[in-house]
């Protein structure tokens, strides 16, 4: 006998969870669906649930399916009700995506690639400085923090940034055109040294660090393979670096080295800088870091070099980080990197319109309050109330067809959603009322939970509180 889940909803939402689920075709389950006698089911808390829900509603159920935006302690719901109460995806389109996954929850924990972070102007950073760069790339995912060394200027605090680094508990690398400083930072412990060559490579017979080996010249592979073989006969750790190229500098010719570096040597440590590219492409950083660590994991590269000195790769380390554990579960499963994480779905979405036209009509048709409801289709955006409904593109065209009142706060609040609603609609993005517009990973914990905080408590004059419409 197949197992028994109970949906909760609410008024407004049952019609669509009904004909999602029977859609779905054959499922392992059997349901059931429970109005919990409340119109949105966003609304939904665990505290309604425990009043609203009676033993006899879920005897004789394996679990209770709750809307995704239900909030409250569902864990010690669960006690309470002595059946396991199960929080669903946001979106009722999302059902059969989510039942796909639930065999097997993807684990994001895992990873194979370690990233060093450059602090690209460490000589003029003193060293507070340098330990909060540090800390911040170590929130963003870094493993290792790379210490650049600027051309022709003096870093007479290296060594002292050095020990400071490791008393913090980071590994330590040191990038530096000159000899002489990579010989300082090897004396005094550094983890690793970027970068040798087939010339400089004796250095490693000094210090203890690992070596990042380059080409002597561009574009040389025999170069760096003569390095590694300097390295073999001295019984030395080494990585080995290619180096990637830039658009139209090379950067075909230089995949292509990696590729073939690879094959000759497959157990090689090879290391990529990505960012000639990241760096000095405009484009979206998100993007080319998920093709870059697709060719990583295929590669088996396994350290890569990230830097953060444009202002549009301001989050290519928190990107990188994300990319290096989707491409591993991808891996891992032999599947596309799809429907993993959302995380560098930064500017669109692969499913931005949950609604159609005539579910938001229908929906639209049961209001009978005056309090304004906006969603977005691929056609536009629509707002309504019991009044009526109304369909534009662009924000300000609402204007002289809604009615307020001398409400100063409404005003503000529905130009605030309709803005945001525009932006949902131009990009491809899911807009969902009262909600932040999700921006992956290219917006910190910290800021979605400063807006949270503003947001809380703000009511407006009618009363109406800037949460969830009622």
């Amino acid at each position: 006998m197949a197992d028994k889940l109970l949906f909760l909803t609410g008024k407004l939402a049952q019609a669509s969870l009904r004909k999602v689920l029977s859609e779905m075709g054959s499922l392992p389950f059997d349901f059931e669906i429970h109005e919990l006698g409340l119109s949105v089911a966003a609304l939904m808390t665990d505290k309604m649930i425990a009043r609203r829900l009676k033993p006899e509603d879920y005897e004789g159920f394996k679990e209770i399916i709750v809307p995704g935006r239900c909030r409250g302690d569902l864990q010690k719901l669960s006690k309470q009700l002595g059946i396991d109460i199960i929080r669903g995806p946001e979106e009722v389109k999302d059902l059969p995506l989510y039942f796909g996954r639930e065999r097997k929850p993807v684990d994001l924990s895992r990873y194979d690639v370690s990233i060093f972070a450059e602090i690209v102007d460490a000589p003029e950073r003193d060293i507070d400085s340098i330990l909060a760069r540090a800390n911040y790339y170590r929130e963003a995912g870094a493993n290792v923090i790379d210490i650049g060394c600027l051309p022709a200027e003096k870093f007479p605090h290296m060594e002292e940034a050095i020990v400071a680094l490791h008393e913090e508990g980071f590994k330590v690398s040191v990038d530096s055109l000159e000899i002489d400083d990579l010989r300082r930072a090897g004396k005094v412990g550094a983890d690793y040294l970027l970068s040798l060559t087939e010339d400089s490579y004796q250095l490693a017979e000094e210090v203890d660090s690992v070596p990042i080996l380059v080409p002597k010249v561009s574009g040389c592979l025999a170069s760096l393979e003569r390095a590694m073989e300097s390295m073999d006969k001295i019984n030395r750790p080494w990585i080995a670096d290619p180096i990637l190229d830039p658009i139209h500098f090379g950067l075909t010719n230089s995949i292509v080295r990696y590729h073939e570096l690879r094959n000759r040597y497959p157990d090689a440590e090879i290391m990529m800088g990505v960012g000639n590219l990241t760096e000095l492409t405009d484009a979206d950083t998100s993007g080319i870091n998920a093709v870059l660590f697709g060719i990583i994991s295929e590669l088996s590269i396994n350290s890569v070099l990230v830097t953060e000195v444009s202002p549009h790769a301001h989050k290519a380390i928190k990107q990188a980080d994300v990319a290096r554990r989707m491409m591993f579960s991808a891996k891992e499963d032999s599947s596309l990197p799809r429907d993993i994480t959302p995380d560098l779905l930064v500017a669109h979405e692969r499913r931005p319109f949950p609604d159609s036209v005539e579910e938001i009509t229908e929906l639209a048709a049961n209001i009978k309050d005056p309090n304004y409801r906006i969603k977005v289709a691929e056609q536009g955006i629509y707002m309504f109330n019991r009044d009526g409904m109304i369909h534009e593109t662009d924000p300000f065209a609402f204007y002289p067809q809604i009615k307020l009142k001398d409400d100063v706060g409404h005003a503000f609040y529905l130009g605030a959603e309709l803005a945001r609603a525009q932006i949902a609609w131009q990009l491809g993005k899911r807009y969902t009322q009262d909600e932040e517009l999700q921006w992956g990973c290219s917006v910190s914990a910290e800021s979605e939970n400063l807006n949270e905080q503003k947001q809380e408590g703000t009511t407006m004059k009618s009363g109406k509180k800037c949460g969830p419409i009622k």
